[in-house]
């Protein structure tokens, strides 16, 4: 269902004028090293972009300002922390993890995964978040799952989590004006250039 609310489509269903949904969006093992985390100055203040899985031609969201919950993993996927972001401390997604950066988690952690309650709207802005919703205990249910699916990935699980269809997934944008060129492709270039000598 498409709805006009303060001049934004919202794409998603509403129960009783609330939303039905827990969880909107989520992201799953976004790499470390490619977040652009910022630098000094005004405007360097980083970003957390993803383009969502189904459109990977439209413009990347920012989900810098999400709130929900998010795991921390090391290079062999293994998870090592489970936190909370834009809760009780209004400390969003990107704050935290950057957080994480300098903390005790600092050399144990590469990637990250999030699930957010904050809906993407059409102008690619992130929605407020109400504090009264009205979810059934069903989709509570679910999307809980859903999340410890997702994030610890156990053995046994045979079928993935019951998140829904309203519910999107977005891939890790890498930004390379910010970033620069990955390793990998310094090197191809490195060695193209080598083989022309």
């Amino acid at each position: 269902m498409t709805t006009k609310k303060n001049g934004d489509t919202i794409c998603h269903k509403y129960l009783n004028g609330r939303f039905s949904m827990l969880i909107h969006n989520y992201g799953l093992f976004w790499n470390r090293s490619c977040v652009y985390w910022g630098k000094r100055g005004v405007g360097n203040t980083g970003h957390l972009k993803g383009i969502l899985i189904s459109a990977r031609t439209e413009e990347p969201i920012d989900f810098r300002d999400q709130q929900g919950v998010y795991c921390l993993y090391d290079e062999n996927y293994r998870l090592v922390y489970v936190g909370q972001a834009g809760g009780k401390n209004n400390q969003r997604l990107f704050a935290r993890l950057k957080q994480h950066q300098n903390d005790a988690l600092a050399e144990r952690w590469t990637k990250f995964s999030w699930f957010g309650v904050r809906q993407v709207l059409s102008k690619g802005n992130l929605k407020a978040v109400k504090n009264s919703t009205n979810v059934s205990i069903e989709k509570v249910l679910n999307h809980v799952e859903a999340i410890l699916i997702a994030s610890a990935e156990p053995v046994q699980n045979r079928q993935g989590g019951k998140f829904g269809d309203d519910v999107e997934q977005y891939l890790q944008y890498r930004d390379h004006d910010s970033l620069g060129p990955e390793t990998g492709e310094m090197l191809r270039a490195l060695w193209s250039q080598l083989q022309k000598q």
